[in-house]
């Protein structure tokens, strides 16, 4: 019994007012085992009550304030067991300064994650617009949200951007989104007929819904052409470009068949003698 006291009372002297003994680390050592399977109890209890896109997100903020409950937890086992943190810490202040200093930025980007998770501005699937860059979004982590946008690269947007930039949520009131297609054709073309055949294009591509009709608007007299534009609806506005470009093919195609030319920019130069 006496060796295994002098065991646990053996110390190392880490600074000249710090002592650690062997007690002290299996108390610690047991003091966090006790609270990672209380978390790992309240995780799976919570878990059972949400759907699972609510569960990653949870996931993101449940492992953030995991990592603070252990911070406490070992503040509060050192100093009961005589250990002072706070002249370790005050030892360590301008180191600590440097710290916080780098880790501004981290932090702040953590905590704009936990105001998109909470406040569900943004879901996996979405399709947003930041920075002229579009990309559907595949993951919502606690520090950064990963989209891949329309060539298949990868965009890691940090968490901060969301709250000091502009963000356009091209699918936060649904997947269908309204697409338009401008075209010009020359003056003294049949405008009936180009609203006919744009429709007829639009109507027979399979992408394009049928359950709203798709419509042609008459938009200028412009310089060298007579202004349209059409309107559908898709509802994978991540393929608009692709579904755009077939219609365009299209459009080319009928307008040849209908002889509907349409005109190249034109100026004409007077020369004064």
């Amino acid at each position: 019994m006496e060796k295994l006291k002098e065991f646990l009372n053996y110390s190392f002297n880490l600074t000249d007012g710090i002592h650690l003994n062997v007690k002290t680390i299996l108390v610690v050592t047991i003091v966090f085992v006790l609270t990672s399977l209380c978390i790992n109890l309240i995780r799976k209890f919570v878990n059972k009550s949400l759907n699972e896109e609510d569960k990653g997100k949870f996931k993101a903020v449940f492992s953030f304030v995991k990592y603070i409950i252990y911070t406490i937890v070992l503040v509060i086992a050192l100093e009961s067991s005589g250990i002072k943190v706070g002249v370790l810490l005050a030892g360590s202040a301008a180191l600590l300064v440097g710290i916080g200093l780098g880790l501004q930025t981290l932090f702040q980007d953590i905590v704009s994650g936990i105001f998109i998770i909470l406040d569900k501005s943004l879901h996996v699937n979405d399709i947003i617009e930041i920075e002229g860059k579009v990309g559907k979004v595949v993951e919502i982590r606690l520090r950064t949200t990963r989209a891949i946008t329309i060539d298949d690269k990868v965009l890691i947007v940090p968490n901060h951007k969301f709250l000091t930039t502009s963000l356009f949520n091209w699918t936060q009131n649904g997947s269908q989104t309204t697409e338009s297609v401008a075209i010009g054709v020359a003056y003294g073309s049949d405008v009936a007929l180009v609203k006919k055949l744009l429709i007829e294009v639009a109507k027979a591509h399979p992408r394009v819904l049928t359950s709203k009709e798709p419509r042609v608007l008459f938009d200028d007299f412009g310089d060298s052409a007579l202004q349209f534009k059409l309107l559908f609806v898709i509802n994978n506005s991540y393929e608009h470009l692709t579904i755009k470009s077939d219609l365009r093919f299209a459009i080319d195609q009928k307008f040849r068949e209908n002889n509907i030319s349409i005109p190249f920019p034109q100026r004409d130069v007077h020369l004064i003698k």
